[in-house]
């Protein structure tokens, strides 16, 4: 409205009669009646006909001066508020109409059409960043793999190992609780529970500190390289490779072999103790037989059993060397209670061999059984074909199951009077088979 007025005054009023003009143009906007053209001063000067334009502005003007003044006036305007811009009318010349109000219902669904867009992309995000969370955690294992190889390798098998020693020692105590239950005790199991009620108290004893060691904060660390840098001391066969099992097995056998010599050394020192014994000439044969390589047949044992029935050859006439060298010969592990470990062990195996021939015999055994029960037995079964791992196991069974608990002694002394010269264990205690 300023730049209107300035406009209107510098191109109406000529530059002489300025202060006139600013007089006569207040008295016109004093005066709202008067709506006609007036001149600017009384003197005679020359008008343009154009001259009549600015009048018309200047009427204008003032209508809009007064117009804004009642406006100020009605809403009470302070200088120290801010100026709200007034709405301005739509004037004629506006050829489309103002927009129609929505309702208030329409607004609501808006605002819920809304809200429910936002929700619902909210929903897809928080999905989308679980999804991608829970795959990446699932997957983790093969970035590492893929990061740290055998880092990775050494968890699955202790893994993997836990897992089948948890899974065996709940099957050790269920088997336990129908050995104490049952009216026949031991004998009511199979052979494979049978061996695995032998074997696990051993590994449960030898595997719980690791486990213990593993599981503790901070120590865990430390412990865990550890165990799997000597897993033959601190783990069990759970936890080995394949290669691991048999280069173990092998260690084990090898030493439990070496306990031969020392057994056999132990029995012909004996033998002039029983020289009243009327088997003492049989057993003298059978001695003979071992040390000049070959083997004496299941019925000359079982011929000569009385002779360990009592006297020096029996569990509580033997000496305590005799005894330790029968406990690392059997890969028993070494304790104050020797002879009770030693008569455990002769039970536990004869009952495996009454099982044995209850499930139809030796032949009826997989191969992989057929070897652990050649090892367990004092006979090494590396290159040993089925067929001879068989004939070997038949007559360890003859013997086994044609004895009473009295004669205990010959089932232990078993692995020497029938394995003693042996091509394997021959070889696997000198490297060479015997001549």
């Amino acid at each position: 409205m300023a730049l209107a007025l300035r406009v209107a005054r510098f191109a109406a009023v000529p530059t002489n009669c300025w202060p006139r003009d600013r007089r006569r143009l207040l008295h016109l906007c004093s005066s709202n009646s008067d709506n006609r053209p007036k001149t600017f001063c009384s003197r005679n000067f020359s008008t343009k006909p154009e001259a009549a334009a600015p009048a018309q502005i200047k009427r204008n003007v003032a209508a809009e001066i007064t117009s804004v003044g009642k406006v100020i006036y009605e809403t009470g305007w302070d200088a120290n508020k801010p100026l709200d811009k007034p709405q301005i009318q739509p004037t004629s010349s506006d050829s489309s109409p103002p927009p129609p109000k929505k309702p208030d219902d329409e607004k609501r669904k808006d605002l819920d059409t809304l809200k429910s867009k936002r929700d619902q992309m909210r929903d897809n995000m928080q999905d989308y960043i679980f999804t991608r969370y829970f795959n990446y955690v699932k997957n983790y294992d093969k970035v590492l793999e893929k990061n740290f190889p055998k880092a990775m390798q050494l968890y699955r098998v202790f893994f993997d190992g836990v897992k089948d020693f948890f899974g065996d020692m709940k099957r050790f105590l269920k088997i336990a609780r129908i050995a104490n239950d049952s009216p026949q005790g031991i004998r009511a199991l199979n052979r494979q529970e049978l061996e695995l009620y032998m074997q696990m108290p051993r590994d449960m004893m030898k595997v719980a500190p690791a486990l213990i060691g593993c599981s503790l904060p901070m120590v865990g660390y430390a412990f865990f390289p550890l165990v799997f840098w000597y897993p033959r001391s601190f783990l069990t066969a759970h936890f080995w490779t394949s290669q691991q099992r048999s280069e173990f097995q092998s260690y084990y056998m090898k030493r439990r072999l070496g306990n031969n010599k020392d057994v056999f050394r132990c029995l012909q020192a004996k033998l002039k103790a029983t020289a009243s014994h009327p088997k003492n000439s049989a057993f003298a044969d059978i001695l003979g037989q071992l040390g000049s390589g070959t083997h004496p047949t299941p019925e000359m044992l079982i011929d000569v059993k009385d002779i360990f029935a009592d006297g020096p050859y029996s569990l509580l006439g033997m000496s305590r060397k005799h005894v330790r060298n029968l406990v690392n010969l059997h890969g028993l592990p070494s304790s104050i209670f020797k002879r009770h470990r030693l008569h455990e062990h002769a039970f536990l195996v004869h009952y495996m061999d009454q099982a044995i021939t209850r499930e139809g015999g030796v032949h009826n055994l997989t191969p992989e059984a057929l070897r652990y029960s050649c090892y367990l037995r004092g006979l090494n079964p590396e290159s040993l074909t089925s067929e001879a791992m068989i004939e070997w196991l038949r007559k360890w069974v003859k013997v086994s199951t044609s004895i009473q608990g009295e004669h205990i002694t010959l089932f232990l002394h078993l692995p020497i009077l029938l394995g003693y010269n042996h091509p394997n264990n021959w070889k696997t205690i000198y490297g060479k088979c015997p001549t």
